[in-house]
């Protein structure tokens, strides 16, 4: 194996131009692996190449296209953080709801684990998730402002007020502990399942801390899949061995999981959004076909439609 060395911004452009890259403006080019980083960026000449297999462009490739491709995903990625975090605000202010008005809105009241599942296998996690949000408490009761306010002047910190403080993963993992008959509630308030509400929670979780890291997000795939649903049949996608080949552990699979529990509002500002980057950036490249990047985005060339169904 190659021992991976430092290179200078004109070692970089010179690696790159032996690839078969076109660049057309060097010293443009040195300003933006400067920024960015040849490493981020070199991250993004998958669709450019001329096979999976193959370390060279193809014939064109340009720096500027590779380079578009590099903002494109910059872009859709702060709007998928964006909606993530929309939709961590609204599971907060309905689980703290939901559960307030049942248990109480004292610790004492709403983390005893007489609320939670009495299921035997999931005993231990309950432990462990109360003790998460207990440590939670200890924690922002001294540094975190609305949560020492109620600590100092009334003695407990409500469960609408913790919210603001859990992380998304310790949301996501409270819904799994949760007695049947809330979860239900909860699903219901979005028309989904339990099952697939828990699913969509930990699969948007792990988006989130995706887009915060600035991680590749456009081709991302998950190890989770979600279930095959009416939007699937719905838009004709596909499918290869019986399976759908879009939409089950893609960014499309996002997209579909941001139409269930966004508003109708919400989702269609944030999918005219991405359109209008899809549109730009197939304005932007010229090597290969805009339906190559949809594919690996896992997008049908029909995708809008789910905005209407």
């Amino acid at each position: 194996m190659e021992l991976k060395t430092f290179k200078t911004l004109e070692e970089q452009v010179q690696i790159l131009r032996s690839k078969n890259m076109v660049i057309n403006d060097e010293h443009y080019a040195k300003e933006v692996l400067l920024r960015e980083n040849y490493f981020f960026l070199h991250g993004y000449r998958y669709p450019f190449l001329k096979s999976k297999d193959d370390r060279f462009y193809i014939n064109g490739t340009t720096f500027e296209e590779l380079y578009s491709l590099f903002l494109f995903d910059r872009t859709v990625r702060n709007l998928i953080f964006k909606n993530v975090l929309i939709i961590e605000n609204n599971v907060k202010s309905i689980f703290s709801y939901q559960l307030s008005k049942k248990y109480g809105y004292k610790e004492k009241d709403y983390l005893n684990p007489k609320n939670f599942t009495n299921d035997h296998d999931k005993k231990r996690r309950v432990k462990d998730v109360l003790e998460k949000m207990k440590r939670q408490i200890r924690i922002n009761s001294l540094h975190h402002n609305a949560t020492a306010h109620y600590a100092n002047s009334y003695g407990y910190i409500p469960l609408w007020v913790l919210v603001k403080v859990l992380s998304f993963g310790i949301v996501c993992e409270l819904y799994t502990i949760l007695k049947k008959e809330d979860k239900i509630e909860i699903a219901d308030i979005f028309n989904t399942t339990p099952e697939d509400l828990s699913n969509y929670l930990i699969i948007l979780s792990n988006y989130r801390n995706l887009c915060a890291h600035e991680d590749i997000v456009y081709e991302n795939k998950t190890e989770r899949y979600i279930e095959d649903n009416i939007y699937h049949e719905e838009l004709n996608i596909p499918k290869m061995d019986a399976e759908y080949i879009y939409g089950k552990n893609d960014l499309f699979a996002v997209i579909i999981i941001f139409k269930v529990l966004l508003t109708d509002d919400s989702f269609r500002l944030m999918l005219k959004e991405i359109e209008y980057e899809i549109e730009k950036l197939d304005g932007r490249i010229d090597s290969i076909p805009i339906e190559k990047i949809l594919d690996r985005m896992g997008f049908p060339t029909n995708y809008m439609d789910i905005i209407d169904l």
